[in-house]
């Protein structure tokens, strides 16, 4: 394979400084963001404070990386989470990935470090009496002397679709269609191609529609269906759960696992549960872990 440009001057006797340096120049020559590369090169570059001064990328050991990240995850006085473990030594992979693939380095010593799966904390999900005690509040705005259904709109359209914050943020009036042949449904769209696959249809629940129509009739939105700022959303939840009386925090997120676990135990297969949701297969591995813990299967 001939060799990147980015790799010139960069053999096996040269420091590991000099050859990030080099690998930073690859980054940029493939297009990656600028938030990538700094990230990146923050995560490789820690390695040289651990490594002698003197170690070349030809001399790096398989045994050396996995006593850098056990020192990382143990040893350093900077705690590390799980998560940005697992997040630096991707990056250191695809560092000695980089120069094993141009020539530079045989065999590549991180190829066998293994790689850590951070898995979050379980989410917190409402149970099914803290829904109804939810929306019972919600429902309460639409048939005050001022009626106000926008807040049982968002959260009955949360709980039943399971759509991100971002996704619900996205929607235009023109994205629910009210005379589908199968029944109402919400189209989740994405302004970007990068995220055409994550772009579905999910069925809206009849139950919704009146304080759909309510809504539009009192707000008259006229392209946006929520045109309100995020915090401005969040706040309308949290309002809605401290009416409710709920210990917990509502949110998006709350509402999101709350959808999928009731789902799953309504009995909707596993995969139209994952494309309901618009994940891929890989993220899919982890959340029905976690669906499958919130509903006391595994621990």
């Amino acid at each position: 394979m001939p060799k990147n440009a980015s790799l010139t001057q960069v053999t096996s006797k040269t420091l590991l400084p000099a050859a990030i340096n080099g690998w930073e120049v690859y980054l940029k020559d493939q297009g990656r963001s600028p938030n990538t590369i700094k990230a990146f090169l923050s995560d490789v570059r820690l390695l040289t404070h651990y490594a002698p001064p003197d170690r070349a990328v030809g001399a790096v050991t398989t045994e050396e990386l996995n006593k850098f990240f056990e020192w990382m995850e143990k040893e350093r006085a900077v705690a590390c989470s799980p998560k940005t473990l697992s997040r630096r030594i991707t990056s250191v992979k695809s560092f000695f990935r980089w120069l094993h693939q141009y020539g530079v380095i045989l065999p590549d010593p991180a190829e066998k470090v293994l790689q850590r799966s951070a898995i979050s904390p379980l989410p917190q999900v409402l149970s099914v009496d803290e829904a109804e005690a939810a929306l019972l509040a919600a429902d309460n705005q639409r048939h005050a002397s001022k009626p106000d259904a926008r807040s049982y709109t968002l959260l009955q359209l949360l709980l039943a679709t399971g759509i991100k914050k971002s996704e619900c943020l996205g929607i235009h009036i023109n994205h629910i269609d009210l005379e589908a042949k199968d029944g109402p449904q919400l189209f989740v769209r994405y302004a970007s191609p990068a995220n055409r696959y994550k772009e579905r249809k999910i069925h809206l629940p009849e139950a919704w529609l009146p304080a759909y129509r309510e809504y539009l009739a009192q707000y008259q939105p006229l392209d946006q269906l929520f045109p309100w700022s995020p915090r401005r959303l969040e706040y309308l939840l949290e309002d809605i759960g401290e009416a409710a009386g709920l210990s917990k925090h509502l949110s998006f997120d709350m509402c999101r696992w709350t959808c999928a676990l009731r789902d799953y135990q309504s009995g909707l297969e596993a995969d139209r549960i994952r494309q309901k949701l618009g994940v891929s297969k890989i993220q899919w591995r982890e959340l029905f872990i976690k669906i499958r813990q919130l509903n006391g299967e595994i621990k």
